[in-house]
């Protein structure tokens, strides 16, 4: 049976450990080549490589290359980069592969590998499952002399952020606001200063002195809280959270509240309404946004779409139903006209022309959604069993979700990395939410766990 190596978002783990050890990155970057490019092709398979600021990003770049030199790739290096930087490279320039070592809002000792097509689109399960097949397969190994051949070429990302200034080329009304921008010390510190200095902002800067380790550090889109002091006491307009690679934003208002990726997809949905701009009147997003996001969207007429958690899953079905919006609570928003995945600086200039347009603030546009009560229990279990074979189980679900009435939801799915059964309950008061969320785990209880 062929070892798992992708997870959600790419290949995760510790540096150093596997499947993030120098022979199997090796094998990887081989492993992809093969699989991402016809091995018939007139001219060797080019690759583009970023990497966020984490101490080991060098030496996987290394192994990586090293790997996909010995089956003839050009490998070409743009240095410390956000993801979408290397996704759009990849997608509008001339390569047939992208790859970003990151393991973005992870501690610094963890890293990660993500693979885009020459589309710009995340590689895809059937793709993913071919890299493990051949990396799996033991007729076959990296010649140990191979070595990594790599040009860096780090003035490319100049291209990717002409791409980004598209999205909001000027402001007249914001001109000389002070934004507060949490870099995370991670991947947007070699580009948020350049985005947000051209249109004319002052810059409280916060996160942006990496050294290696401390990526993600008590700063960047997981958490905010020190963002938001930062906001109130230097008196900004509002404050910008990326995370450690730079596919994710969060917001602060002036009055400190952070504002989230369902808000920040409600803000957004609502201008491309009026603006005539809304494919289909959809918006997509995960099974965990809040029932308050579909509740305010629906009241302009707007639907939500929900899919599996992932930012993944979200574009494929954006590109199947040819939908322009869509995202995660986390702060991943993809916008089809920009990119086919999340790009935490253009979500933050897509919101700023909201704000240019229509000369409101941040906190306004945001408290128009208001957030139901949402808990949420893990069960340990003996056997991940499917839900629906077990009919108490099943009946009490039913029955909440009755009680609830579209005022609310039951999300029950096990955890895709351990023995757990999450049980997630939105609901009109705490009170609704907690009882029936204990209902629920009673009987889990008494017949899976």
């Amino acid at each position: 049976m062929t070892q798992r190596l992708f997870g959600t978002d790419g290949v995760r783990g510790v540096a150093g450990q596997w499947p993030l050890d120098r022979e199997t990155v090796t094998r990887l970057g081989a492993a992809i080549v093969r699989a991402g490019h016809d091995s018939h092709a007139e001219r060797p398979a080019r690759l583009i490589v970023g990497r966020d600021t984490r101490e080991s990003g060098e030496w996987l770049e290394e192994a990586l290359a090293t790997g996909a030199s010995s089956e003839g790739a050009e490998v070409t290096s743009i240095g410390v980069a956000p993801t979408p930087a290397v996704a759009y490279l990849a997608g509008t320039l001339d390569f047939d592969l992208g790859v970003v070592l990151s393991a973005s809002h992870n501690p610094f000792a963890d890293n990660g590998i993500k693979v885009f097509s020459g589309r710009g689109e995340k590689f895809g399960e059937s793709s993913e499952r071919a890299v493990e097949a051949i990396v799996a397969d033991p007729s076959w190994q990296v010649p140990a002399e191979a070595m990594p051949a790599i040009t860096s070429q780090p003035s490319l990302v100049d291209a990717y952020l002409a791409h980004l200034s598209e999205l909001l080329p000027s402001v007249t009304r914001l001109r000389g606001a002070r934004i507060a921008v949490d870099m995370a010390n991670g991947a947007t510190t070699t580009t948020a200063p350049r985005v947000f200095e051209r249109l004319g902002f002052e810059i409280v800067p916060h996160g942006h002195a990496p050294d290696g380790r401390n990526i993600n550090l008590g700063c960047g889109s997981t958490q905010p809280e020190a963002l938001a002091r930062l906001v109130v006491e230097r008196g900004c307009r509002l404050g910008i959270a990326f995370d450690g690679d730079g596919d994710r934003a969060i917001f602060v208002d002036h009055n400190g509240r952070i504002v989230d990726g369902d808000a920040v997809m409600l803000i957004l949905a609502r201008a491309r309404q009026r603006e005539g701009r809304l494919a289909h009147e959809t918006v997509v997003a995960t099974v965990m946004s809040n029932i308050g996001l579909e509740i305010a969207l629906a009241k302009h007429g707007i639907r939500l779409l929900r899919t599996a958690v992932g930012d993944r899953h979200v574009q494929e079905e954006m590109a199947r139903g040819g939908y322009v919006l869509g995202g995660e609570q986390s702060g991943h928003i993809i916008l089809a006209e920009h990119l086919p995945t999340g790009d935490g600086l253009a979500t933050a200039l897509a919101l700023l022309r909201v704000l240019e347009d229509t000369g409101a603030e941040l906190a306004d546009l945001a408290a128009e959604l208001v957030t139901y009560p949402q808990t949420l229990v893990n069960v340990r279990v003996k056997e991940r069993r499917p839900v629906d074979e077990e009919p108490a189980v099943g009946a009490v679900i039913r029955e909440a979700e009755a009680a609830l009435d579209g005022q609310g939801r039951v999300l029950v799915r096990y955890s895709g990395t351990e023995p757990l059964l999450r049980i997630m309950i939105e609901g009109p008061t705490k009170d609704v939410v907690n009882g029936w969320a204990g209902r629920i785990e009673a009987v889990v209880r008494e017949h899976l766990a």
